[in-house]
């Protein structure tokens, strides 16, 4: 008899003829999860077994990763003798526990129908259990047969998986990642869909510090935990902002700033083959996220943008930010630039060809400067270095 992990792939079987890549795919973050840890990995269509020294700590890791439906902890025996399936189904079942027992005889050679065989194993546990009881609707204990062609594979309801796709098989985005709440929540919801994550972050020091770039750094690897992302690229953005300050309308700031800011990250996007720009704003949040701000900051940009939030209030985004170990770090009292330079009374529903005039007054060439003067942080590597690309 082994014990494994048992992974079973949840909405990702939704997939016909991608399901291979999309399997492939979770097999590959699954090694990385469980990285440093002694362990096997078999896979096929339908599930995926991991014969692993440490169960607990790899229990733990496999939380994170997204693609999983539900992990169980697995008993598989050659012999397909009940006498062999009696023993470990009783193993199973707590003293005072109600029970149920449910087979699946995907090998037909087996000579006991499914329904049978859950009887005859639910007439053992009866008699070899003190205290225990059927229960054939919402039992404490569902004990799960599995006849397969290999052999049987015994398990009781086991752990939710995150659900999702396996990050990087729908392509890859860039997250404008600030050091706020809603950002990485954004990110998080984006890379269960499926999507690898690249992360932009705009600073404007000395206005703001490298307390503010550390916090923003920790948050991308928050991130990290959950899935395969990319790096971490942070934009000197204090020269725009000064120029913003200095020559446009002061009611604009913030939609000037934002359009900047897209300009910036659909450049960036290209150049790291990025198919979309992710943040995280929530309509009617601030000033910036009127539908009509929206309108008017989009118009600088042909890139898809991804709003996860758009929809969410604020207590469900802190919710899910506490979920998911970002919100602490997130309230740490460290500004960024969006909270510098803030006018008194910011534009609510800005003109698009007002904001084209104001943006007019800056010098165009700060952009590519910016970008010049990029830093990478390569979270892999744990360093910032210079801008290779």
């Amino acid at each position: 008899m082994k014990k494994l992990i048992m992974i079973k792939y949840g909405e990702l079987t939704t997939k016909k003829d991608n399901r291979s890549f999309f399997i492939n795919t979770l097999s590959n973050n699954i090694e990385t999860a469980l990285s440093g840890l002694n362990f096997v990995i078999k896979k096929d269509y339908y599930r995926m077994f991991i014969e692993v020294d440490d169960t607990e700590e790899a229990i733990k890791r496999l939380k994170n990763v997204f693609g999983i439906h539900e992990i169980d902890i697995c008993y598989f025996t050659e012999e397909k003798e009940v006498i062999a399936i009696n023993e470990i189904a009783v193993s199973l079942v707590n003293e005072g526990d109600t029970f149920k027992v449910e087979t699946n005889r995907s090998d037909k050679s087996f000579p006991i129908r499914s329904m049978d065989l859950s009887k005859q194993v639910g007439a053992f546990v009866l008699k070899n259990v003190s205290n225990v009881k059927v229960d054939v609707k919402k039992p404490a204990t569902l004990v799960n047969i599995e006849i397969r062609n290999e052999g049987v594979y015994i398990y009781k309801n086991g752990t939710l998986g995150k659900g999702g796709y396996p990050t990087g098989t729908l392509g890859k985005a860039l997250l404008m990642l600030s050091g706020g709440i809603d950002s990485v929540v954004a990110g998080y919801l984006t890379m269960k869909r499926g999507v690898k994550l690249d992360f932009i972050y705009f600073e404007s020091i000395p206005h703001t510090s490298l307390e503010a770039r550390d916090k923003v750094i920790n948050l991308a690897k928050v991130l990290k935990k959950y899935g395969n992302t990319g790096k971490l690229y942070v934009i000197n953005f204090t020269k725009i902002q000064e120029a913003i300050y200095t020559n446009c309308d002061k009611d604009y700031m913030i939609t000037i700033m934002r359009r900047q800011m897209y300009k910036i990250g659909e450049k960036l996007a290209k150049r790291v083959k990025a198919n979309a720009i992710v943040n995280g704003e929530s309509i009617g949040q601030v000033a910036s996220q009127t539908l009509t701000s929206m309108k008017v900051v989009n118009d600088v940009t042909s890139y898809p943008i991804i709003r996860p939030l758009a929809a969410f209030d604020k207590l469900e985004i802190m919710s899910l930010a506490r979920k998911i170990g970002s919100y602490e770090i997130s309230i740490l009292p460290y500004e960024d630039c969006c909270t510098i330079f803030v006018p008194t009374h910011p534009v609510i529903n800005p003109s698009l060809e007002h904001a084209r005039v104001e943006e007019e007054k800056l010098d165009s060439n700060l952009i590519e400067k910016a970008l010049e003067d990029m830093l990478v942080f390569d979270l892999k590597e744990e360093n910032i270095e210079k801008d290779l690309l």
